[in-house]
């Protein structure tokens, strides 16, 4: 054969067995080319399988290793977690005010138990647990995926364990044990918190949640002492989750919390939670929030607010409710502090050398500031008075002058010192640090309205931490709520002891203040707080709101009293706030200094302190029911002083403070709340009484006009108002508060006609 090239091949000559076959070369080598391609393939084809084969190896014993080995785990293991106990919370004396009991989670394990006993075992533990039947077969039906990483898989199985109630008392479970409910069912020791003082300290002490860690108050501010650290038992089981005879185990013990020493006694507890709780209801009020101190040491014997709750039982379906009842109102509610701020300013004034003992003021029942009136709380004004009568009389003009002899510079300085615009450090739950307006943007009229306690606020904690360095020799000292924390072996983890801050104020220039603060009690607008034959001192307050567009609200206000005993060496600090009371007349002279010194009272009998003085003593007659005048007249024989609105002569006296029975010094008040009255409130410590002038015959324009006159409101038909009055709900004549609202008809008399 002779190519295009030229170039000849020759072929290879045929075999002659190929000859005989009748097989030609070619065929040949075309069947073994496909033997071969068929080997490769194969070959290619156990490859590719090895090295999946590979990869899921790598897959299952690298990637999805540890999720097969915990698979693996739970199946041939079962861990139990060990509970530690909870330390226990105590008072001073020793008092258990919180603690713990064991009780029992019980968990379900429905891989083991048999779809036709499903229905025995829901139907008993839903009686026997309180649960509803359909929740139980709920959760013992309840499936997952069996491979939650891999989203192609839709296979679900049975969970192997789920947790169907906690805190089981012993009784229920000794009772379940002889139903037979075999593998299925698994008990797990739990610890549930006890409050044996609930009806007390709920603000205090707190709560825990349904796992055992501290939710609000020294539950939750000391949970890491308290707490402890929770322990485990591991063990090998078969595929019942039963035990395995010689198999590997492992248990590591729980240590117990520590246990809460406190400084509180629940004597005095009781005490001041009967008291804030009266204040309320006799007051109407949103809430009273009130504390007992050792003003000195800065040891806090009760502290507490109401309306409260049962912290036993609390009530966590509503939780905004929850938390209003929780806030211990001392330490995380501001407020401005009013008159009680003035023992502040005293306290600076004398100090600082701005005054003294003889520097004598004049009120003509206002004073002109810049430009600025700023009045008294008495309109007529107090007129030529000594430091003593000042005190006594709570003038707002002579606290002005001692803020503005000062300057903003000096009382800013001492604001500061006494603590003002920062926590007390009392180390309880959501203390807060009130506000004090940085002095670059305090002109003249603010420096006189923070002289009287207005344009700055604080905390009940902070007023009482700086009232005690007024009259415990002048060392401002760190008030706390926590004694010390001792573990289970003795050991003192913590422990607080008295605590000076800094010194403040002199002890010469607090025994002044003592003794004026005595005066007030005895002679000026705090006799209610008087206690038979202790010496006391103190100061009221009274204070303005906000409202919710924030301005100053004409019916918000805020009834405080600040007291302490015996005055020459002081064992009790009492204040009692109440936020806003809803009655005819605010002062914290009636609203709060009663329950200051029913406080005082049964805490110094209550700690066995002997009497320092002797005193005329009276007990509060019993005139719920009497009219008002009939209970003036009670009162008066008795030596007491009633309080009531003139206008109420004739109605019911519904309820009274101090209450019936009270014993208290001769010539105290006792504050009348009729079933008459009109809801009025006033602006200042004591309330302006003026006389209500004669409407009749006058239009709308001069009867508006005569009483705005003397600082009266006219309210009056819009759709109705021609003519001339022709009655008005409050007569002529009656003194009645400044602000007092009258309500006044008109009408168009007819002409008669010849």
């Amino acid at each position: 054969m002779k190519l295009l090239n030229g170039n000849t091949r020759r072929r290879k000559p045929l075999n002659r067995a190929d000859v005989q076959s009748g097989r030609s070369p070619a065929k040949k080598r075309r069947r073994i080319d496909a033997h071969k391609r068929k080997l490769l393939f194969a070959m290619l084809i156990a490859a590719v399988g090895f090295l999946l084969i590979v990869a899921k190896l790598f897959e299952a014993s690298i990637i999805k290793g540890k999720y097969w080995t915990d698979l693996a785990m739970r199946q041939w293991t079962r861990v139990s977690s060990l509970k530690a106990e909870r330390g226990r919370i105590l008072d001073r004396n020793g008092t258990t005010l919180a603690s713990s009991y064991t009780t029992y989670q019980i968990c379900l394990n429905p891989q083991n138990i048999q779809e036709s006993d499903r229905e025995r075992i829901a139907s008993i533990l839903s009686m026997y647990l309180g649960m509803d039947y359909n929740a139980v077969m709920a959760k013992m039906t309840r499936t997952r995926p069996k491979d939650p990483k891999d989203p192609n898989n839709h296979e679900r199985v049975l969970y192997s364990q789920i947790k169907l109630k906690d805190q089981v008392d012993k009784e229920v479970i000794s009772k379940l044990n002889s139903m037979q409910l075999g593998s299925g069912v698994s008990y797990y020791s739990d610890v549930k918190r006890d409050y044996p003082e609930s009806g007390y300290y709920a603000q205090l002490i707190g709560f825990t949640n349904i796992d055992g860690d501290g939710q609000s108050g020294i539950e939750h501010t000391y949970n890491k002492y308290l707490a402890g650290e929770d322990g485990y038992q591991k063990a090998d089981t078969d595929r019942d989750n039963n035990p395995v005879p010689g198999g590997e185990e492992e248990y590591i013990e729980s240590v117990p919390g520590a246990d809460v020493i406190l400084t509180v006694d629940t004597g005095y507890q009781g005490i001041l939670e009967n008291a804030l709780s009266e204040a309320c209801a006799v007051n109407n009020a949103k809430s009273v929030s009130g504390i007992l101190m050792d003003p000195m040491t800065g040891e806090i014997y009760a502290i507490g607010a109401y309306p409260t709750f049962d912290n036993s039982n609390p009530p966590r379906s509503d939780v905004t409710t929850l938390l209003e009842l929780s806030k211990n109102r001392i330490v995380t509610d501001t407020y401005e502090p009013g008159s009680t701020f003035k023992v502040i300013t005293l306290a600076s004034a004398l100090e600082s050398g701005a005054i003294d003992t003889a520097t004598r003021f004049y009120c003509n029942g206002s004073m002109l500031v810049r430009g600025e009136k700023i009045k008294c709380w008495k309109s007529g004004g107090h007129k030529e008075e000594s430091l003593a009568d000042a005190v006594a009389n709570s003038c707002n003009p002579a606290f002005m002058t001692m803020a503005l002899k000062m300057g903003v510079d000096t009382f800013y300085d001492y604001i500061f010192q006494f603590g003002f615009g920062e926590e007390t450090g009392s180390q309880i739950a959501s203390e807060t640090s009130g506000k004090v307006t940085h002095k670059k943007y305090i002109r003249d009229a603010d420096l006189a309205r923070i002289g009287f306690g207005q344009s700055i606020s604080c905390t009940g904690m902070q007023l009482c931490m700086a009232f005690n360095a007024c009259i415990n020799g002048g060392e401002l000292l760190k008030p706390y709520v926590v004694s010390e924390i001792v573990d289970k072996s003795g050991n003192v983890l913590l422990k607080n002891e008295r605590t000076v801050v800094r010194r403040v104020i002199s002890p010469t220039t607090s025994a002044t203040i003592r003794s004026l603060l005595r005066g007030v009690v005895e002679k000026g607008s705090g006799r209610n707080a008087q206690v038979p034959g202790y010496s006391v001192g103190g100061k009221t307050g009274t204070s303005q709101k906000y409202d919710e567009n924030g301005q100053v609200s004409s019916s918000k206000l805020v009834a405080s009293f600040i007291g302490f005993a015996p005055v020459d060496d002081p064992q009790f600090v009492c204040l009692i706030i109440v936020d806003e009371p809803q009655v005819p007349q605010v002062y914290g002279s009636t609203v709060a200094a009663p329950f200051v010194q029913q406080v005082l009272a049964a805490a110094l009998s209550y700690a066995g302190i002997a009497p320092d003085i002797e005193s005329e003593i009276a007990t509060v007659p019993n005139v719920r029911g009497l009219t008002v005048s009939q209970a003036e007249k009670a009162l008066s024989q008795a030596g007491l002083t009633a309080i009531y609105l003139e206008t109420e002569m004739d109605s019911t006296v519904a309820n009274q403070s101090p209450a019936a029975n009270t014993l208290v010094v001769r010539g105290s008040t006792v504050m009348l709340y009729s079933t008459g009255y009109t809801f009025f409130s006033e602006l200042n410590e004591e309330v302006e009484m003026v006389e209500v002038p004669k409407l009749d015959g006058m239009d709308r324009i001069d009867a508006q006009d005569a009483l705005k006159k003397v600082g009266l409101i006219m309210d009056y038909d819009r759709q109705n108002c021609a003519g001339v009055a022709v009655y008005q709900d409050i007569m002529e004549g009656y003194k009645v508060p400044v602000g007092t609202v009258i309500r006044v008809q008109f009408e168009v008399k007819k002409k008669n006609r010849d």
